[in-house]
């Protein structure tokens, strides 16, 4: 015990694992364990603080990152437990053709998860931005096996309050994850002559029902009138067209970028 507080105290003052070793010639691993040990205890480890969760120990929750953050999930992200992992992660796949998406992403997840690191994996043409938790469960209940549209997604209680609050940010993070804003054109016979006329379009496109009726009930309680549209026999499209709602749309969530 005189050896090991010995090297306790040369750890305080800053002395390196293989210096002490040598100068008290005592095995490298013996010296190191002791001050892993010692650390631990003290809560100095990477990893060793516990992260809270909003759900099981009543941690605040940033609502309007979280509503943003849901609806990037339901459209584009998944949740892993790889093999060789302890800890479930949370991957949001996100094209390299919108950064500014990405970087909203990653900041949404950051607030989401304060105790946690976010990280950029490179994949072909996008990047999966993702995040370890062992809470990601808890705040994301419709994961499950399978693909999202052969499965039932319903929102808890709990989260259709957060949605309900914060509708705007629900909408953007669903648009962003499967919506496109793009510009429609028609033509009109004027006086003998025939005028092409344009106009701006939101589409978003999801095979599950479920998902397409959150978006679209979120929707009409914002005020933002919108029709679905068929692609052959099966109406994945939901549309917004008139002029009134794109401008809603163009002031509340915009073109991606």
């Amino acid at each position: 015990m005189e050896t090991r507080e010995r090297v306790l105290s040369l750890f305080r003052t800053g002395s390196r694992n293989a210096d002490i070793a040598r100068a008290l010639d005592i095995p490298l691993g013996t010296v190191s364990y002791w001050r892993h040990t010692d650390r631990a205890k003290r809560g100095e480890c990477p990893g060793s603080h516990r992260s809270a969760c909003p759900r099981c120990d009543g941690r605040p929750l940033d609502n309007s990152a979280y509503s943003y953050l849901l609806g990037l999930y339901l459209g584009d992200g998944h949740i892993i437990q790889c093999s060789g992992h302890r800890v479930p992660s949370l991957m949001i796949a996100c094209s390299d053709a919108w950064p500014g998406l990405m970087d909203a992403c990653e900041a949404a997840m950051s607030a989401v998860f304060p105790d946690n690191s976010v990280c950029r994996v490179r994949r072909t043409g996008c990047h999966n931005v993702k995040v370890y938790s062992k809470h990601l469960w808890c705040l994301f209940p419709q994961h499950g096996d399978g693909k999202k549209h052969h499965r039932p997604i319903i929102l808890e209680t709990w989260q259709q309050r957060v949605v309900d609050a914060h509708p705007w940010e629900f909408i953007r993070g669903l648009f962003h994850s499967d919506g496109c804003r793009i510009t429609n054109w028609t033509t009109r016979t004027v006086g003998g002559r025939k005028k092409r006329y344009e106009y701006p379009r939101y589409l978003f496109a999801n095979k599950s029902d479920d998902i397409r009726k959150l978006y679209s009930d979120t929707l009409t309680k914002v005020g933002v009138e919108w029709t679905t549209l068929a692609r052959g026999s099966d109406p994945f499209n939901i549309s917004v067209a008139k002029k009134a709602s794109v401008a809603r749309m163009d002031a509340y969530v915009g073109p991606k970028y």
